[in-house]
């Protein structure tokens, strides 16, 4: 029967020249794929997240320009309401001025004949300011030129004083509002008297041949 010396434990064989860390097991170093792996799945995620980006920058730009699509027609929308509700209150104004149109003539017609006194005359001059306020605006004048676009001639006549067609009586005075004609004014013209063109011409051409000449001859 075999004894076993107490202290002493079998240890296994190690090869001669061998070092005691040779005799321990060595962890398995990771082969090149494996450490190449995390490398690889990182350059992924950097081109993923890139087209991301792309992505989100090109809806982004579209959302903008739809933004600014419908901010650049809610103000055109905004225009053109106001320039239809100013248009529309023109019209109104303009409706109840021509309305209004007769009483004026009454007034003025009643001033002309010194009719226009006591009450009845306050209560017109107060008519005549609100109108005046409203935008309405008398025109038409004795020998200013005549206008067909703003004058209506309802007597011709000829005269030897004027040059042009002038009107030189106001039958019913014109009216404005703003830069609309609400009525022309009605008048009287006169043109030039036919032959006095000519005959003032040649008044014109003889008098200068007078002065290039030297006048008539003395003695």
């Amino acid at each position: 029967m075999t004894e076993e010396t107490p202290g002493f434990e079998e240890k296994p064989d190690v090869p001669s020249g061998a070092t005691p860390d040779d005799a321990e097991p060595q962890a398995a170093s990771p082969s090149s794929e494996e450490a190449a792996a995390p490398a690889g799945d990182g350059t992924a995620q950097t081109a993923g997240l890139v087209a991301q980006l792309d992505q989100v920058r090109t809806a982004l730009h579209e959302r903008t320009l739809d933004l600014q699509r419908l901010q650049a027609e809610y103000q055109n929308y905004r225009r053109r309401v106001e320039r239809d509700r100013i248009t529309v209150k023109e019209i109104a104004i303009a409706n109840l001025l021509t309305e209004l149109l007769p009483v004026l003539d009454d007034i003025g017609r009643a001033r002309d004949h010194g009719e226009l006194v006591g009450g009845f005359k306050s209560v017109a001059e107060s008519l005549e300011t609100v109108a005046a306020k409203m935008g309405l605006q008398q025109f038409g004048k004795e020998g200013e030129p005549f206008d067909p676009t703003i004058h209506e001639a309802l007597m011709h006549s000829y005269a030897p004083d004027v040059t042009e067609t002038t009107c030189v009586a106001i039958l019913q005075p014109g009216y404005r509002f703003g830069e609309r004609t609400i009525r022309p004014a009605r008048v009287a013209v006169a043109e030039p008297q036919p032959g006095a063109q000519t005959v003032k011409a040649e008044e014109t051409s003889e008098a200068g041949d007078d002065k290039e000449s030297g006048g008539p001859d003395e003695g």
